[in-house]
């Protein structure tokens, strides 16, 4: 009996140590994995903008990807992009989501955000109603190569420094700082444990000028703002004021569409945030014409009426479509698009808006979430001298967050290696690809003066 228990404890020590050599040898085909990858495109690789095909019309793609857009308000669209290069860069994900599509892919998919640029950044609540600076849009969040967001990110800051007053020089140098932060991140979270990784904090995140200013914005911000900016009274009630081309109010049908969707999108809640939702009381239906990339879609504004008219709710009805990217990715099946984007920002963030959901109206699906509640956007006047460097670092920091929590940060590392490959060949493409949107844009302003495209008047 005591040889037998003697033996048995003998045998404790080495199972464990072969189960942690399985972990081991497990993470080590994982880099392995990552380095072999190189084999089917090299680092350096990453940085070549594929020449387009004769047959390839820019401003044709752009003009086709209007699946579920009101046509009436795409003019609204184009007048927006045509004030300059970057406003053109961020309406035209579909051009770049088809520039894609011609190059070389690593083959190791993350949830991407999508519309990775640096006006996608901002501050917003959490559920316990601290403030973060993060990624805020969506839109086009599917599985795909990690590089896709990074080669985007990198060319917006490109073409946001150069509107903010930088020279070639100053956007390359933010560049090699957003690579670099996103490749030392990768390495730094696929060494640590990984719920510490997926737990992430971005400490630095208020040293960055135009963070700092976004966070001033986002937490003087409330739904009263708005109460102020959108409403007056009419007839004794509350109701939307009408703004040219960025606001109206809805009335009839299409503002009880709007009401009836609610009780499909209480139904996307988890139990605890539908308990805040049912004290609210729906006021008054408003149109709202956002951002540059979404106008044209479905985006509806519901005043909601808590503890009385001093506890207002703005909650956005955003319609969703598919991904720019979704034809050109493979497997990629999703019952409601408005679902598909919910659950890609849960994937990428460790916090998201305490009342965000999805609902449909109809054939078209839609996203639900606060209109504001403490937020604050990137001005590009605050990237002028070191912001936007600053801010290219905490971008970089971000993106490495959000994929190691959506994809495998070891084999990405494994990837990447040393990093100043990857850092070369990132700024080799952000400075190629800026000026490829460069001359995309003076197609599309052509195409305006030709009479071509129709925009809306200023």
């Amino acid at each position: 009996m005591a040889a037998a228990e003697a033996a048995a404890v003998k045998n404790v020590p080495q199972k464990q140590s072969t189960r942690e050599y399985d972990q081991r040898a497990g993470v080590r085909e994982r880099l392995r994995h990552g380095r072999d990858r190189r084999n089917h495109i090299s680092r350096l690789k990453l940085g070549e903008v594929q020449p387009r095909k004769r047959t390839f019309q820019a401003i044709g793609v752009l003009l086709s990807a209007t699946e579920g857009r009101l046509p009436a308000l795409l003019p609204i669209k184009y007048q927006r992009m045509s004030a300059n290069p970057f406003a053109f860069f961020r309406g035209a994900v579909s051009i770049m989501a088809a520039d894609f599509s011609n190059e070389p892919q690593t083959g190791l998919r993350v949830q991407l955000c999508g519309d990775a640029h640096v006006q996608n950044l901002g501050c917003f609540a959490t559920p316990d109603g601290s403030l973060v600076f993060d990624i805020n849009d969506f839109d086009e969040t599917v599985p795909g190569p990690w590089e896709w967001d990074v080669k985007r990110m990198a060319t917006s800051i490109v073409l946001a420094g150069e509107m903010a007053g930088h020279g070639g020089s100053g956007c390359e140098d933010a560049v090699r700082a957003f690579a670099a932060s996103y490749c030392a991140t990768i390495e730094m979270l696929a060494d640590q444990p990984i719920l510490t990784a997926a737990r992430h904090q971005i400490h630095r995140v208020r040293k960055a000028g135009a963070v700092a200013a976004a966070w001033e914005q986002a937490a003087r911000a409330t739904p009263c703002d708005l109460l102020k900016k959108y409403i007056e009274d009419s007839k004794g009630r509350p109701c939307f004021k009408e703004i040219k081309n960025a606001l109206w109010r809805v009335a009839g049908k299409e503002k009880q569409a709007v009401l009836d969707s609610l009780p499909l999108y209480r139904k996307s809640l988890a139990p605890d945030r539908l308990h805040f939702c049912n004290f609210f009381t729906p006021v008054d239906v408003g149109f709202k014409v956002v951002g540059t990339g979404s106008v044209g879609l479905r985006d509806y504004i519901v005043l909601m009426d808590g503890n009385g008219p001093d506890d207002p709710l703005f909650l956005q009805i955003k319609q969703e479509v598919s991904s720019a990217y979704a034809p050109y990715l493979r497997n990629l099946h999703f019952a409601s698009q408005g679902e598909r984007v919910v659950l890609g920002q849960r994937r990428i963030q460790p916090n998201s808006d305490l009342i965000l959901g999805w609902t449909r109206m109809g054939e078209h699906d839609f996203l639900v979430r606060q209109l504001n509640d403490h937020k604050g956007a990137i001005d590009l006047a605050k990237l002028r001298g070191p912001g936007l460097r600053s801010l290219a670092e905490v971008a970089g920091e971000l993106l490495a967050r959000g994929h190691t929590r959506s994809g495998d940060a070891v084999v990405i590392k494994g990837y990447i290696g040393s990093p100043e490959k990857v850092v070369r060949a990132i700024v080799n493409y952000a400075v190629s690809y800026a000026q490829v949107t460069r001359n995309d844009f003076e197609l599309f302003t052509k195409a305006i003066k030709d009479g071509k495209v129709k925009v809306a008047a200023a």
